[in-house]
């Protein structure tokens, strides 16, 4: 047989489609940091492509430079067999990349149905063939296991249910490459599931996903390979089948991690610090009991929507509830203000930093002091030497990656940025700390900081109220453990009783 010119081409051409992406000798700076340093990255075709690394190792930096947010210092991208340069998102959209942001990037006042098909709305802009837009999305809501109306205000869901809308929106697009930055920080059993299957429902079909995850029993359900990174660098790139937990662990901390979670140890519990009765909020919140005590972590469990957020809320005053009462220290008390709260001595970590937790535009050591001035302030005159020593305390305690505490938050990666508010309310020195999320979008390494700060916390017989969509994290930590289904209490466990099996039960009770 004769090989002509055009068949080795052709070959050739089939060879680097196989790679649908190459990524070479990327560098990106902001101010104090270099966050991605002379970076290369290959993905196949249809595989879904794990990408791991501590906070600020460079992920979601790299993932806004392939899908256009920002544009990089140095570096090439070669997509489908071609070398690209994005300008924007928009740019990279229509190109075959989407991106979902760790940090969701919906218009709240706007529908589902307008967010999942923002600038496609079927019909004229004066006309708007609305029976058709709810149709759309409600397939692709559908596919990623929701069944919200397409109508509701994306402000009055939850943050759960508003990733899913995120990643239907990134669906609608049909797009060659997804790129999932922490789709699943904040889902849990059926929802969990239901993602997993999306995504292998996309590589069949031949889409690649870039998937970015701090759970590592994710990675090893739904990835065929994964990247590791560190300080802005690849370490390796190896085969899921061909690896473990601990190369992976020690491929991203850069040291071996004995124990993910602390040991556990036994304090004796003092009195009920807080206690809650017959607690209900119109459509969310039917009869909530519960009491804590000092020196205990009591978790709340269930999936999304169940409502844990709304427990948190209504005993920090942020949500108005209807009927019931709470007891604090002992005395009836009536929580009418976040404010109010704090002042008492009741501190609350939100699960949406972005929006509730950080002022993005403040530096570090504002954010860390805001929520109480008072320690800082001497007769109306700022102690800014004070602020600056308390700021740095924190971010050694908690090991923020930053160049100063002067640093504004919006320039941290996630994970860090998470970090800061959890040390807002640790300078608080609140007496009841309820953590709804704290470690959504933090790495292994750093979630076990936090844990021994909760640790800590405990020791010097504070009262830890833990939310959390990862099971595992609930079952290791808390005491207690109380597992609530469609705004009710359905069960409560020990600590070392549960399983994710008997949670599920109550869960889906």
């Amino acid at each position: 047989m004769i090989y002509t010119a055009s068949y080795y081409f052709k070959n050739l051409l089939a060879v680097k489609i196989m790679n649908i992406l190459e990524m070479k000798n990327i560098s990106k700076s902001f101010p104090g940091v270099k966050a991605l340093n002379d970076m290369s990255l290959t993905v196949k075709k249809g595989e879904v492509h794990g990408l791991l690394g501590a906070n600020g190792a460079g992920k979601s930096t790299l993932m806004k430079v392939l899908s256009g947010v920002i544009s990089p210092d140095a570096g090439d991208i070669i997509f489908k067999g071609e070398s690209v340069q994005f300008t924007s998102p928009l740019d990279a959209q229509e190109k075959g990349i989407v991106i979902i942001h760790q940090e969701l990037s919906l218009v709240p006042s706007l529908s589902v149905a307008e967010n999942i098909l923002l600038g496609r709305l079927p019909g004229k802009p004066h006309n708007i063939n609305w029976k058709k837009a709810y149709n759309d999305a409600a397939v692709y809501l559908e596919k990623v296991g929701t069944y919200i109306k397409p109508s509701t205000k994306v402000r009055d869901l939850s943050v759960a249910q508003k990733q899913l809308v995120e990643i239907a929106k990134a669906l609608s697009y049909d797009a060659d490459l997804i790129i999932m930055d922490e789709p699943s920080a904040v889902l849990s059993g059926s929802e969990l599931n239901q993602l997993f299957n999306t995504i292998n429902s996309l590589a069949e079909k031949g889409v690649t996903v870039i998937y970015i995850s701090h759970r590592l029993e994710e990675i090893f359900q739904i990835c065929n390979r994964i990247t590791i990174m560190r300080d802005g660098q690849v370490i390796e790139t190896r085969e899921v089948a061909e690896t473990n937990r601990e190369q992976i662990i020690r491929g991203i901390v850069g040291r071996e991690l004995s124990e993910e979670y602390p040991p556990s140890e036994t304090y004796n519990f003092g009195d009920v610090i807080l206690s809650v009765k017959n607690l209900s909020l119109k459509g969310k919140l039917d009869n909530i009991n519960l009491d804590l005590k000092k020196g205990e972590i009591l978790g709340l469990a269930g999936l999304v929507g169940s409502g844990r957020t709304e427990i948190a809320r209504s005993i920090f005053g942020a949500d108005v509830y209807d009927k019931g009462e709470i007891f604090y220290k002992g005395k009836k008390t009536v929580i009418k203000s976040p404010k109010q709260a704090i002042e008492l001595g009741i501190a609350l970590v939100p699960e949406d930093r972005k929006e509730q937790g950080l002022i993005t535009s403040f530096s570090l050591k504002e954010n860390f002091t805001m929520a109480a001035l008072k320690k800082i302030n001497n007769k109306g005159f700022m102690k800014f030497k004070k602020e600056i020593d308390e700021s740095k305390s924190l971010v050694n305690q908690l090991k923020i990656k930053t160049p100063s505490v002067g640093q504004i938050a919006l320039n941290l990666s996630g994970g860090n940025q998470q970090k800061v508010v959890v040390g807002k309310y640790l300078f608080s020195d609140a007496d009841i700390l309820i953590l709804d999320e704290p470690t959504r979008g933090v790495d292994v390494g750093a979630k076990r900081e936090i844990y021994l700060v909760i640790r800590e916390l405990i020791k010097q017989d504070k009262a830890v109220l833990l939310i959390s969509s990862d099971w595992e994290e609930l079952i290791a930590l808390c005491d207690r453990l109380l597992v609530v289904h469609e705004g009710k209490i359905k069960g409560e466990m020990n600590g070392q009783d549960a399983s994710p099996e008997k949670i599920l039960d109550l869960a889906l009770t």
